[in-house]
């Protein structure tokens, strides 16, 4: 059980530190408000797993469509 456990933990960091890394390329893009956005479900994906992976697909689909 402890395995388990421990494999959601490092899916959990995996999830938040790939969606910080896609806000620091947002805004190296110049993209400010995109950035800000991931930061924040970054944030908020510690406590709501995959908050983060919704935003990024959802600031993704949100631009192909523009």
């Amino acid at each position: 059980m402890a395995t388990t456990h421990n494999r959601t933990d490092v899916l959990k960091n995996a999830s938040t530190v790939t969606t910080v890394i896609d806000a620091v390329l947002e805004f190296s893009k110049g993209r400010r408000l995109s950035g800000l956005v991931l930061l924040g479900a970054a944030a908020l994906s510690s406590k709501v797993p995959g908050v983060g992976t919704v935003a990024s697909l959802l600031l993704r689909v949100y631009r192909r469509l523009r």
